[in-house]
Formats: structure tokens, C-alpha cells, sequence
């Protein structure tokens, strides 16, 4: 009767009484929110990104090196 039985429970989870989200389900979260906050800094510094780049470009770049020190 002994071997039965743990025959059956092998494989099998215990269901706890907690009602709670799981480690993987908060870890999924987690990166969801954190990717929302990384998108929206990128959006809202694009505009400035773009206008250092555009500077960067007028001033020459890498091969301006010799002009502005």
C-alpha cells in the first residue's frame, strides 16, 4: 500500500492555501513595468536626442577632432 501511494505522488505539486501571485507571474510584471518606464523616457527624450545628434553632426563629428579640442 506504501509503494501505491508514492507511485501517485510522484510528479504531482501540493496546492497551497495561499491565494497569492506566483514568483513567475511577478517577475513578468516586474519587466513589463520596467520596460513601460524605459519606453517612455526614450519617447520623451527622442526630441533632445535628436537635436544633440544634429549638433553633433554640423560640429563634424569624429573628424573634427583637430578643430575643437
Amino acid at each position: 500500500m506504501k509503494a501505491m501511494n508514492a507511485v501517485n505522488t510522484v510528479g504531482r505539486r501540493r496546492r497551497t492555501a495561499r491565494r497569492g501571485m506566483s514568483g513567475r507571474r511577478l517577475l513578468a510584471a516586474q519587466g513589463a513595468l520596467a520596460g513601460s518606464v524605459v519606453a517612455a523616457l526614450i519617447v520623451k527624450e527622442l526630441p533632445g536626442m535628436v537635436r544633440e545628434l544634429r549638433i553633433y553632426r554640423m560640429t563634424g563629428g569624429l573628424r573634427a577632432h583637430h578643430r575643437y579640442p
